[in-house]
C-alpha cells in the first residue's frame, strides 16, 4: 500500500524538525556521499545512513559475525561474548551517547554494526597471523578495520556512504585517546589517504563526531565485558584481581572481590556518563582526566592478564600451522583453477561477490579475503577437508 503524499509531507516536516534539534557538530542526512553519486533517495522512511545500516545487516559478511571470536577462541561456552554480540553492545552504547549529545543515531548505528566485519577467525591472534602471511606474499599487512572497509566497499560493493566507511576505517578501539576531534575532508581522496596512513602503521581519526563516539564506545563495550568473560572461563582468578589497578577500583567503586561480578554493568554506567558530561559542551568527544587514566590502566590490565595469558594462547602454534597451510592451499587452488575448491564455490563464483573486485584482485589478495571472511568453525571445517582423507561411503559408486 502506498503512503499518501500528504502523509509523507507531514513525516518530512517532522523529520526536519528533529534535525533542527541536532547538535551543530552532528552529521545531517543530506550530507551523505556515495561512490555511485548523490542520487535522490527516500529521505523519510529510509534516510541514507539508516539505509546503510540495513545494507550492512543484510550483507554476507555480517551474517558471518555469528561464529567469529571476540577474545576466547576454542571455548565451548555459550555465555561468553562473540563478535556479533560485541558489535551490538558497541552500537547500543554509542547510540546512548549519541542521543545524549544530539548526534545522528542512524549514522552511529551503521558505523557500529560494520566496524568489526573484517576480523579474521580467532580474533586478534588470527589478525596477527594473517598479517604476517600477507606481508610474506607481498600484499602489505592485514588490519581488520581496513579489511572491514574492503569487504563492504569492494568485495560485496554495498555502496555505503563515505561517512559510514570513514567511521568503520577509523574506529581503532585498541588505541586509547582521551579526546577525539574530527579529522579529514568529506571526499573520497581523504578516505584513501587515511587508509594509506593506517596501512603504513599510523592512525587516523574519524571524519564525523558520530565516528568519534563509536570509537570510544568500542573500548567501553569490551573493557568490562572481556574481564567478566575471563572470569567466566577462568582465564583469570582472584590472584589476578589483586593486581587490578587502584584508580579503576576507585573510579568504579569496587569494594571487594564480589563486586567484579557486576564489573561490566558498572563500567558501562560510569564511562557512558563520563563521556556525556565531558563532551556535552566541548568541541570534541572525550573522557575526563580521571576516566581516561582508568581506561588506559584497565586496557593494560586486560592485555597482561587476559589477551597475553598462556592459557588463552596455548593452541597458538597449532593455529599458526593451520593458517599457513590454508593460505598456501587456497592460493594453490586459485592458481590451478580448481573450480570445485571452497574458494571458488564460496567466493570467486559466489553471486554476491563483486566481479570488478574479483577481476582486479591479485591471487594472494583473494586468498587473504577468503580466509579473513571465514568464521572460526568454517575455518576448521576447510582445514579438515584439506588435511583428512575422504572416506568412501560403502561403495565407490559416483566417484
Amino acid at each position: 500500500m502506498e503512503i499518501p503524499q500528504s502523509t509523507l509531507d507531514r513525516m518530512a516536516e517532522s523529520m526536519a524538525d528533529r534535525e533542527l534539534l541536532l547538535s551543530p557538530r552532528a552529521t545531517r542526512n543530506a550530507e551523505y556521499l556515495r561512490r555511485s553519486g548523490h542520487r535522490p533517495e527516500e529521505p523519510v522512511i529510509r534516510p541514507p545512513f539508516s539505509r546503510d545500516a540495513d545494507r550492512i545487516i543484510h550483507s554476507k559478511a555480517y551474517s558471518r559475525y555469528i561464529d567469529k571470536t571476540q577474545v576466547f577462541y576454542l571455548v565451548e561456552n555459550d555465555h561468553i561474548t562473540h563478535r556479533v554480540l560485541h558489535v551490538q553492545l558497541a552500537s547500543k552504547i554509542a547510540r546512548t551517547i549519541g542521543r545524549a549529545l544530539n548526534l545522528n543515531e542512524d549514522l552511529i548505528e551503521a558505523i557500529a554494526l560494520g566496524h568489526d566485519i573484517g576480523h579474521a577467525p580467532y580474533g586478534h591472534l588470527g589478525e596477527e597471523i594473517l598479517d604476517g602471511l600477507c606481508r610474506e606474499h607481498g600484499i602489505g599487512g592485514f588490519m581488520h578495520n581496513v579489511q572491514s572497509v574492503r569487504f563492504l566497499d569492494s568485495v560485496e560493493d554495498c555502496d555505503l556512504t563515505l561517512q559510514v566507511l570513514d567511521g568503520i576505517l577509523c574506529h581503532n578501539g585498541e588505541v586509547h585517546n582521551q579526546s577525539l576531534r574530527v579529522e579529514g575532508e568529506a571526499n573520497w581522496d581523504s578516505l584513501a589517504e587515511k587508509q594509506g596512513r593506517i596501512e603504513g602503521g599510523g592512525d587516523a581519526l574519524p571524519l564525523t563526531s558520530e565516528g568519534c563516539v563509536v570509537r570510544c564506545a568500542d573500548s567501553i563495550s569490551y573493557l568490562g565485558r572481556d574481564l567478566a568473560d575471563a572470569l567466566e572461563v577462568e582465564i583469570i582468578d582472584e590472584r589476578d584481581l589483586e593486581e587490578f589497578p587502584e584508580n579503576c577500583i576507585d573510579l568504579f567503586g569496587i569494594t571487594g572481590k564480589e563486586a567484579f561480578c557486576d564489573i561490566n554493568r558498572t563500567v558501562l554506567d560510569v564511562l557512558i556518563r563520563d563521556i556525556i558530561a565531558t563532551s556535552y559542551d566541548s568541541d570534541c568527544i572525550a573522557f575526563s582526566d580521571e576516566a581516561s587514566a582508568s581506561v588506559a590502566a584497565f586496557k593494560n590490565f586486560n592485555m597482561e592478564h587476559i589477551y597475553l595469558s598462556p592459557k588463552l594462547r596455548k593452541n597458538e602454534e597449532k593455529i599458526r600451522v593451520m593458517f599457513r597451510y590454508l593460505f598456501d592451499q587456497i592460493l594453490d587452488d586459485i592458481e590451478e583453477e580448481r573450480e570445485d575448491s571452497p574458494v571458488y564455490v564460496e567466493l570467486l563464483h559466489a553471486p554476491w561477490a563483486s566481479r570488478r573486485y574479483i577481476d582486479a584482485a591479485r591471487l594472494a589478495e583473494l586468498t587473504r579475503d577468503f580466509i579473513a571472511g571465514m568464521t572460526d568453525r568454517y575455518f576448521e571445517q576447510v582445514f579438515r577437508q584439506c588435511i583428512l582423507p575422504e572416506r568412501v561411503q560403502s561403495r565407490y559408486r559416483g566417484w
